[in-house]
């Protein structure tokens, strides 16, 4: 059974001492499927507002043209990014990993 032994060297001690890591109980999680999300902007609506809305109608967003996109997973902020084209489809490139602490601070995305 491999391990490996996993620190920090910036540091952070909360991980100085961490033991090694079974990478067989590691490999296990690496399968599990997350749900990522792009957030291009929001608004607020109002009802009144919200029933108006048909096909050709353009609703303006928060975010301003060529502010970073937040990444989300499983709703907790985790990156910046901006928009590309990869293959014909809409992807990310990722410009900035969001630290723990910020990203504690941060409120979900709805």
């Amino acid at each position: 059974m491999a391990s490996n032994n996993v620190t920090r060297d910036n540091g952070d001690s909360e991980l100085q001492g961490v033991g090694e890591i079974d990478e067989t109980k590691f490999d296990r999680i690496l399968d599990i499927q997350l749900d990522l999300s792009v957030v291009l902007g929001g608004c607020k609506l109002n009802v009144r507002d919200l029933i108006q809305i048909e096909p050709g109608s353009v609703v303006a967003l928060d975010n301003l043209a060529g502010e970073p996109l937040k990444v989300y997973i499983n709703k907790k902020l985790i990156a910046l990014g901006s928009a590309v084209v990869v293959n014909e489809k809409f992807g990310i490139k990722i410009t900035e990993i969001i630290n723990k602490n910020d990203a504690i601070a941060q409120p979900e995305s709805d």
